[in-house]
């Protein structure tokens, strides 16, 4: 028995069991399906790929997906202390300001949400309007420095937008550097940052290798867990809460195992249902990226990493080739006038980046590519059968919106043009995977059959019709969520900063403390276009 069952030690789930066992007069049990983050792939940035599809990966994918030729898309996830933030490539971008805004819950305004990114920062910048030092998570400049970053961001400078030198600062527009949740060189995740301090303490406890197949509910409440590790069932009682922070695709298929979803589906599978709650799974969203990959005959693409120089660099100084994170540099655009912030996020990575991540790299290449931020599409995480050990069935439905083609084909457009500017010549020679022209036909069919998911799912447990605004389950006492899925709509950028602040944040809710001082934040108050 503890006060308090956290299922999922990932990006959220680290964050809230770090913050809870702070107070010694509580218990705090985390439950994580994968291992412990002792692979030295998870500590080295560039090693990242080299976990997809392994025991540290849910290894997820949709199904055949109806506007995107039927394909199948990969889903990577984190299956290991720290989640996602051990697998994923650490760019730390908050979101934009009217992302939270329109969310519009009482209490999650980027006003009121920006001291809890402040709170988590140690950014080695230093303290400013819009960042602060001190926190348990690194924010850092990338120190790989390849050539090809700085000649993306002066490529699109030359057709035509403007530099940014910090995409969380006042105007998210334009192009730059991405910071990175890194330290020295090396991966900062929330297992690193948050939770491996706080293991010191005897209130909380870490279950690793540990599966939890469902909440148990009594009398309306939730009463703890129960899951396998091996073929032992285990069951962990909860006095005070239990808090899901399973990420988009696993929080609600617990939800669902647990009785809590759709009564159609759960009675059809034989799950005894709890609470008929139609809206467990529905609103996923994505950013769907569309890859431009150019070769070229200058050796200084990723695949040269790893030689002895690069290793000694790496450990004697945080250094070099191996402290790659993926795309160094990237930018954000408007694809159409009198839309209120930027809709398509470009990510340039200085290396062959093929079959969503899976592909070996043959040649140099640089690839870069819109992510789509503010899709209208949306799919849906349901169970497929009533066998805890299955994968969920789910589908992004990636441009069944008709509009988020256009906005693809016009980004894909302009990615294009970045392409035939003198700065980045010496990287785009040889062609590799691009569209056949610029028109709509050959953008749309190079879309359809090229574009993949960036691995940034949310929505499926919203706040609003799922959760409240305190991130309670509605209609079922002592059980919250807190990660990904609590999202009403994805934020424009990559989420894992913002999914720390929510956690953060739900933090304070849990022990009923208030929130921290708006006027401390400094930036609440100024306006991010």
């Amino acid at each position: 028995m503890y006060d308090y069952v956290i299922v999922g030690a990932g990006s959220a789930g680290s964050v809230i069991a770090a913050r809870l066992s702070e107070d010694p007069d509580v218990t705090v049990c985390l439950i994580e399906a994968g291992p412990a983050d002792a692979a030295e792939n998870i500590h080295v940035p560039a090693a990242f790929g080299k976990l997809f599809r392994t025991r540290y990966d849910w290894d997820y994918d949709t199904h055949e997906e109806p506007f995107l030729g039927r394909r199948r898309i990969y889903l990577p996830r984190g299956r290991v202390l720290g989640g996602t933030s051990s697998t994923n490539t650490m760019v730390y971008v908050r979101g934009n300001r009217i992302d939270f805004d329109e969310w519009g819950q009482p209490g999650w305004s980027y006003g009121e949400l920006m001291p809890y990114f402040l709170r988590s920062e140690d950014n080695e910048r230093g303290a400013s309007e819009y960042h602060a030092v001190g926190g348990p998570l690194a924010v850092s400049e990338g120190r790989a420095n390849n050539p090809m970053a700085e000649a993306f961001v002066e490529a699109a400078v030359q057709a035509g937008y403007r530099r940014n030198e910090d995409f969380n600062g006042a105007e998210q527009d334009g192009f730059g550097f991405f910071q990175l949740t890194q330290r020295d060189g090396r991966r900062c995740s929330t297992a690193t940052a948050f939770l491996a301090p706080a293991l010191e303490r005897g209130n909380l406890v870490v279950e690793t290798n540990l599966q939890v197949h469902r909440v148990l509910v009594e009398n309306g409440r939730a009463v703890g867990v129960t899951g396998s590790r091996l073929d032992e069932t285990v069951t962990i009682r909860a006095a005070r809460e239990v808090i899901l922070s399973a990420g988009a695709y696993n929080s609600p298929q617990l939800l669902q195992l647990s009785g809590i979803g759709p009564a159609q589906l759960l009675t059809a599978l034989g799950v005894p249902v709890v609470l008929d709650q139609p809206m467990v799974g529905q609103n996923l969203q994505d950013h769907a990226l569309i890859p431009l990959v150019y070769k070229h005959s200058q050796p200084i693409s990723m695949i040269s990493a790893g030689g002895p120089e690069d290793v000694e660099q790496f450990l004697n100084e945080g250094r070099g080739p191996l402290t790659a994170n993926g795309p160094q540099s990237g930018g954000f655009i408007r694809t159409r006038d009198g839309i209120p912030a930027p809709d398509a996020e470009f990510l340039a990575a200085p290396v062959m980046f093929a079959d969503s991540g899976l592909g070996t790299p043959t040649d140099h290449a640089i690839s870069y590519g819109p992510s789509m931020l503010a899709p209208r599409s949306r799919g849906s995480v349901m169970l497929a059968l009533d066998d805890p050990t299955a994968k969920p069935k789910i589908m992004h439905n990636y441009f069944a919106d008709e509009s988020d083609l256009d906005d693809a084909v016009e980004a894909t457009r302009a990615g294009m043009r970045i392409a035939r500017q003198a700065a980045l010549k010496p990287y785009t020679d040889g062609q590799h995977q691009q569209p056949a022209s610029e028109s709509d036909a050959d953008l749309r069919d190079f879309i359809r059959h090229y574009a993949h998911s960036i691995f940034h799912a949310a929505g499926t447990c919203a706040m609003g019709s799922v959760v409240d605004a305190e991130l309670r389950v509605l209609g079922v006492e002592s059980l919250r969520v807190a990660d990904a899925s609590v999202m009403p709509t994805l934020v424009r950028g990559n989420p894992n900063a913002a999914v720390i602040a929510i956690a953060e944040k739900a933090a304070d809710l849990i022990r009923g403390v208030a929130a921290p001082s708006t006027a401390a934040a400094g930036s609440a108050s100024h306006h991010q276009a």
